[in-house]
């Protein structure tokens, strides 16, 4: 086995299990519903009327139903956005269901998604803005860190596990959170829970709400970018293991709109490909219209998408027996016929594979850099009863290797220039 510098020159790192297990869920969902949905805004100010949330048939089970379609294991709420509307009955402020005319205020949509994904089996997770817009204390740090850590100490509390806490950090450029103070809640309530890019973080955005990622995908980083519309990074005193997120909206806009539309299917395999396909996991936002369901043609295309990825990459043609001296063997006990070859790495003691190269005999079928959770290549049609693979990267370990046959003979394509709005929406 050759060696080579580690990723990115940092040394690896070997992630904690519920790093690895968050990695293996592979696709989650995301729901961006609230006071924006009712006034078609992406980011509303703080000053809309509370009395205006009002879904008239709101379906939690829809919700998560529409999400396991698209393959999805956890699925997370905008509990909060930067607009300050709180989805739950937060004893913290008045501007939240319980003001509004939605089940006579008696309402809990942070509770009732809670509910819906333990029936399901799948992870519940819930999105709190940093950025408030609303609360008056937002001027007063201290004050603010008050009340934000009795909003994170009742969302970590009073809906049981929560598999990801994520923080959005648009809008918060230059202001000083006490994310000791913050973290030490969520650590004490929830210390399993997937932290998503600021406070405490176990997982990073990838950079962009494309929904892509980009050969190699790094596990090991020692800063990340902040959002989609700064350049404002944060630096760590050290490196650390932190895996990427895609999160990309289904449609253009994150909050429901009823000029929009989903995206085309081989949009969304094609952000698949980039996404899971490279070891990145995939937060598809699926935004519920003003009754409160995810829309028919949005819900009728993530089936479409969800059924198609169980096709290609579902049930392997054959998966590997794995042997290796200075190269890997793949051998599959005869001939067998595929398109697409999926390689995961074995992630235990850390990402360390810099660079890889897959050949039938004398044929190079695929290559690139990192593997990591999973790497999926299409390949021109091939008939082989084994496969060799290189493996740069010390002390590097394939896990599994498996062929598909699918029949695919091009890449899903992004439609050309499609980039997601950079514009600060309230400008």
């Amino acid at each position: 086995m050759q060696s080579d510098a580690p990723i990115g020159a940092i040394a690896p790192i070997a992630p904690t299990p519920h790093q690895l297990a968050w990695q293996r869920s592979n696709t989650g969902a995301f729901f961006h519903f609230g006071i924006n949905t009712f006034h078609g805004q992406e980011w509303s100010d703080g000053t809309l009327p509370a009395s205006s949330f009002d879904p008239t048939d709101l379906d939690a089970e829809q919700w998560v139903e529409t999400a396991r379609a698209a393959g999805a294991r956890y699925a997370i709420i905008t509990a909060k956005h930067h607009d300050g509307f709180c989805l739950w009955p937060t004893k913290t402020t008045d501007y939240s269901v319980a003001s509004s005319p939605w089940k006579d205020g008696k309402g809990d949509v942070v509770g009732e998604l809670a509910a819906a994904c333990r029936a399901a089996g799948i992870g519940f997770g819930v999105y709190l803005s940093p950025w408030d817009r609303h609360a008056p204390e937002y001027a007063d740090p201290a004050a603010y860190t008050k009340l934000y850590t009795e909003q994170i100490r009742e969302l970590c509390t009073w809906y049981g596990p929560l598999m990801e806490l994520w923080f959005d950090g648009a809008g918060s450029d230059g202001y000083e959170y006490d994310w000791t103070a913050i973290m030490a809640v969520a650590r004490k309530h929830q210390p399993d829970a997937m932290v998503f890019n600021m406070g405490d973080p176990t997982i990073r955005w990838v950079g962009n709400e494309d929904g892509l990622a980009a050969d190699p995908v790094e596990y090991v980083v020692d800063h990340t970018q902040m959002s989609n519309y700064t350049v404002v990074t944060a630096e760590f005193a050290e490196a650390l293991y932190l895996p990427p997120e895609c999160d990309v909206s289904i449609r253009r806009g994150w909050f429901w709109h009823p000029d929009d539309e989903p995206k085309s299917l081989e949009h969304l395999l094609a952000i698949h490909y980039r996404s899971v396909g490279l070891g990145a996991n995939l937060l598809l936002n699926l935004p519920p219209d003003t009754r409160g369901r995810i829309p028919d043609a949005d819900a009728a295309r993530v089936a479409e998408f969800g059924a198609e990825v169980a096709r290609r990459f579902g049930t392997p043609a054959a998966t590997a027996e794995l042997t290796h001296g200075d190269t890997w063997t793949a051998s599959f006990g005869g001939p067998v016929a595929f398109d697409h070859i999926r390689l995961r790495e074995d992630l235990t003691d850390g990402q360390r594979v810099v660079r890889h190269v897959v050949r039938s005999g004398d044929r190079v079928l695929a290559e690139g850099l990192t593997v990591g959770a999973g790497r999926i290549h299409l390949t021109e049609p091939v008939t082989a009863a084994e496969l060799t693979i290189e493996i740069v990267g010390d002390g590097a370990v394939l896990e599994s290797v498996e062929v598909f046959e699918t029949g695919v003979r091009e890449l899903p394509q992004v439609p050309e220039g499609y980039r997601a709005p950079t514009d600060r929406p309230d400008e």
